[in-house]
């Protein structure tokens, strides 16, 4: 019996999708066509949709409204891993390697079949050969090797992937659909994981692939180096997703002018209509008034004067309901509170400090107003130790922590505690509105969790601002407005961080690396 193999398209590959509709996400009149060689990237809140979106390209979720038709080999990298027990390193190999390996096997038995003089034997083998070719069959199974060692991922065949750690599950998986040669690749945040080999290894494999790429992430880094285009989730002026060429900068650009225009009319649409409101109350008192006009004005000068304060009043009435505010709300901007400074003192001291076996290296350091710093290193060097050591939340083994009195120190850890009680000032920043002020911490996303842990952080207008993994959870557009924001606040600021596009943006800051 002939074994199915899957072909890839190639040139003739296509992934389009019309009007896409998911209630439940909210998402509407999604558009988007992917062709061989452009990569995009969808960007947005957390619970704008992206995860949905990609379900529905990959044909696992059927939408609500609107169609997706696909020519061509599809590959996707889930956040989870869905496995079964006794799966191995070496399954999710033998998945990736089968039409390769189906296609070597069917030349095989094509070329016996040719070489012993079968009828038919000479299409036969020149199917085979085609297939086989189509595919870089021969190379298949290094590709997947280089895949493994490029992202550091285990390479033992016999290993159980219940052994292994999620995030090293993620890396041979995402090695096995890099190495399979897909048309399509639909990457849910595929930089989950991976360290900085591995990120580099990742960004240059997709910018290489000949296929289409559709990327969700939050790494701003990766979108910049990869993405040809961005598709927008988040609110716009006409309620519709954005899409924006040129690539990341062609983004950043792009939807800033867009919020900018978008602010604009809503504002002038604001201002309009406090003028008719002001006009219409004067209309009111003119006609509550003008039926008792000044002393001596006869009774026919007070009829004739009544209808033209009525047609007044009425006038001004439809002016108002005409000129209504039709433009939505744009999203609140972050906005930095004015922080404290004390010039020519010392804030916050470090000498030679250690915590056990978790920060192994003495560190030493003085932070005044205005003081930078970054802090790098492997995952496990001490960078959170050090700042919860610095913020007074752990002691050290040795050495000494010093704040000068009446300093605030400020920490947004990675995994910050939630506030008991919230704050009406805490809506004053631009990172969570006043209607979610007075829901309950559990019914809050994880984005918005991490909006109000800042929140409250910026609240109590420390001195020292001590921030582990600030972009974690964060949109791409509040990372942005929060990175100017560091950059301008004359508080001590001390970041720890693997983020690369931060690193990038604070590449003039003093580091201490781990």
């Amino acid at each position: 019996m002939p074994v199915t193999i899957t072909l890839p398209a190639r040139a003739h590959a296509q992934l389009v999708a019309s009007g896409i509709r998911a209630d439940r996400a909210r998402l509407s009149d999604v558009d988007l066509a992917v062709s061989p060689g452009s990569r995009w990237g969808l960007v947005g809140e957390n619970g704008r949709g992206k995860t949905t979106l990609l379900s529905i390209l990959s044909g696992t979720l059927p939408p609500d409204a609107g169609t997706v038709r696909r020519t061509g080999t599809l590959g996707v990298v889930a956040q989870e891993l869905a496995f079964a027990p006794g799966d191995t390193v070496g399954t999710l190999v033998e998945a990736a390697l089968a039409d390769s390996r189906a296609a070597l096997l069917a030349l095989d038995e094509s070329g016996r079949a040719l070489a012993a003089g079968r009828p038919g034997a000479d299409a036969e083998y020149a199917r085979a050969l085609d297939a086989a070719e189509t595919l870089d069959a021969w190379d298949a199974e290094r590709r997947i090797d280089m895949a493994l060692a490029g992202l550091n991922a285990a390479a033992d065949r016999d290993r159980p992937l219940a052994t292994l750690s999620a995030g090293q599950r993620h890396r041979v998986r995402l090695a096995c659909l890099l190495g399979a040669a897909h048309d399509f690749l639909l990457m849910d945040e595929p930089t989950n994981h991976l360290d900085a080999d591995g990120l580099d290894f990742l960004t240059d494999r997709l910018r290489a692939h000949p296929g289409g790429v559709v990327l969700v992430s939050h790494d701003r880094a990766l979108l910049r180096d990869v993405a040809t285009t961005i598709l927008d989730l988040d609110p716009t002026v006409d309620r519709k997703p954005a899409v924006h060429g040129d690539g990341f900068a062609g983004y950043r650009a792009g939807r800033a002018a867009a919020l900018a225009r978008w602010e604009q009319a809503y504002e002038q649409q604001v201002l309009a209509e406090k003028r008719l409101s002001g006009a219409l109350h004067e209309a009111q008192e003119r006609l509550a008034t003008g039926w008792r006009p000044d002393k001596g004005t006869g009774r026919h000068q007070r009829a004739t004067r009544a209808p033209g304060l009525v047609r007044s009043f009425h006038r001004r009435q439809d002016e108002l309901r005409e000129h209504a505010v039709t433009t939505p709300e744009p999203p609140a901007r972050f906005r930095m509170p004015a922080l404290p400074v004390r010039p020519g003192v010392t804030l916050l001291a470090a000498d030679r400090v250690r915590v056990g076996q978790r920060l192994r290296t003495p560190v030493s350091l003085t932070l005044e107003s205005g003081s930078r710093l970054v802090v790098t290193g492997a995952n496990g060097a001490g960078k959170s130790t050090l700042l919860a050591a610095l913020a007074g939340r752990i002691q050290p083994t040795s050495g000494t922590v010093r704040a000068c009195d009446g300093a605030r120190t400020g920490l947004l850890s990675q995994e910050s505690p939630a506030p008991a009680g919230r704050r009406t000032e805490l809506a004053a920043f631009g990172l969570l509105p006043a209607t979610e002020l007075g829901r309950p911490v559990r019914e809050l996303s994880t984005g918005r969790r991490r909006r109000l842990d800042l929140a409250s952080l910026l609240a109590d207008e420390p001195h020292v601002l001590l921030l582990d993994e600030p972009t974690n959870h964060l949109s791409i557009a509040l990372v942005d407005e929060l990175t100017q924001a560091l950059l301008e606040t004359p508080a001590a600021v001390v970041v720890a961080t693997h983020d690369r596009q931060l690193r990038r943006d604070l590449a003039g800051w003093p580091e201490l690396r781990l």
